[in-house]
């Protein structure tokens, strides 16, 4: 048997073996713009069909969880939100909602409701980016305009109340950072409302061109089964069937409240097309939990937004795991104290880490030209991967 090995770089080479047919090692990465980031596909192919996809992680590793055993809880924050650099505001609650619950502490009501508001518009802001820029990996560029434009309407909001565009450092132990600028949430009114009118554009733009319906329908099926066995959360996992959103299943934050409003959207094809649908979908009832949130926020007297810390903040001994429902998928954080300013060891489960397992057993059996259909509906952040 003769293997033929291709790539970009360096690390292209050829390898022969026995005489016979060639089977073709392609690698796509790590330094490739079809794959969101530093990470590498190892392909083998049989003429135009994938044989076997290897997905090889691991290039931006930062040692993000041996980092939060040398600083502390106030310290540690900063690190989380940066690992799902379009989650930051949702990767650094799951981190302060794990401590809180260690130290046993209740945040007051005026902070459950801005962390609830400020989760959702990071949960769309996630999400627009997806629904930009897949479109372009298939060929389409309009649609990414639009998403940029809805994105800069709710990062305006988001920088105005944190003072961070992309990594916020609003959430504290206990609260969060400070209260809210004067009249910020009709200023949140109006960019929801504007990002609202813009989601038909995605209807009828994306979903209503019969290239891209060609190109995702029926393509990169992830069963049920699948899901549970890799660990898939997520949109990906509710596009397959599998009807469990954190949110609703084990509320967190002010969710139990919003049970009546809160729409879990489930397809049962889990294709390309279906994973589309449920991110565009729980795009705009995201924008519906933030009005609810605003009519909340209006009804609640004003108040503090976070409760008076020692200035050394330790941790009983023990531990505790925390989860929540982040625009990716379920992220997960075990954290172990032995009673010291600094964590044990906090151990993160991050949502793109599990999804993108799922490669070995999606691509195997397709063709190149739906690779990277497949790749990019995945919806994953690479950092996230590698943390």
């Amino acid at each position: 048997m003769r293997e033929t090995t291709v790539g970009i770089g360096a690390g292209a080479q050829q390898l022969t073996g026995e005489l016979g047919t060639s089977d073709m090692v392609l690698n796509i990465g790590p330094q490739h713009p079809s794959t969101h980031g530093v990470l590498r596909l190892k392909l083998v192919l049989d003429g135009e069909r994938i044989v076997t996809a290897e997905p090889v992680i691991g290039y931006m590793h930062r040692g993000a969880e041996k980092l939060f055993e040398a600083r502390d809880y106030r310290q540690i924050i900063m690190l989380a939100n940066r690992h799902d650099w379009l989650s930051a505001f949702s990767n650094e609650l799951g981190v302060v909602l794990a401590v809180e619950r260690m130290l046993g502490m209740e945040v007051p009501e005026r902070a459950v409701w801005i962390r609830t508001l400020l989760a959702e518009l990071n949960r769309v802001l996630n999400h627009l980016m997806f629904l930009g820029s897949y479109p372009l990996e298939l060929g389409g560029i309009t649609p990414i305009f639009h998403a940029f434009h809805g994105r800069e309407e709710l990062q305006h909001v988001m920088e105005e109340a944190s003072g961070g565009r992309m990594h916020y450092m609003f959430n504290r132990v206990g609260g969060l950072k400070e209260d809210l600028p004067a009249g910020w949430l009709g200023r949140v009114r109006h960019a929801v409302d504007a990002v609202r009118k813009q989601l038909p554009v995605y209807e009828n733009l994306v979903l209503g061109n019969e290239i891209f319906r060609g190109r995702t329908a029926g393509v990169g099926v992830l069963t049920r089964e699948q899901v549970h066995a890799y660990g898939v959360s997520g949109p990906i996992a509710r596009a397959s069937g599998v009807d469990f959103d954190l949110r609703r299943d084990e509320p967190y934050l002010a969710y139990g409240e919003l049970a009546d409003l809160l729409t879990v959207v489930v397809r049962e094809e889990g294709d390309c097309l279906a994973r589309f649908e449920c991110l565009l979908e729980q795009s705009a009832n995201s924008l519906d939990l933030a009005d609810a949130c605003l009519d909340r926020l209006d009804g609640i007297a004003p108040g503090p937004v976070n409760l008076r810390l020692p200035k050394v903040l330790k941790a009983p001994e023990g531990t505790t795991y925390a989860w929540t429902e982040n625009p990716l998928g379920i992220n997960g954080y075990y954290l172990v104290s032995r009673g010291d300013k600094t964590p044990w060891r906090l151990k993160l489960r991050s949502a793109s880490y599990n999804n993108i397992q799922a490669l070995t057993e999606l691509l195997p059996g397709t063709l190149v030209a739906d690779m990277v259909a497949i790749l990019g509906s995945m919806f994953f952040v690479v950092g996230d991967i590698d943390k």
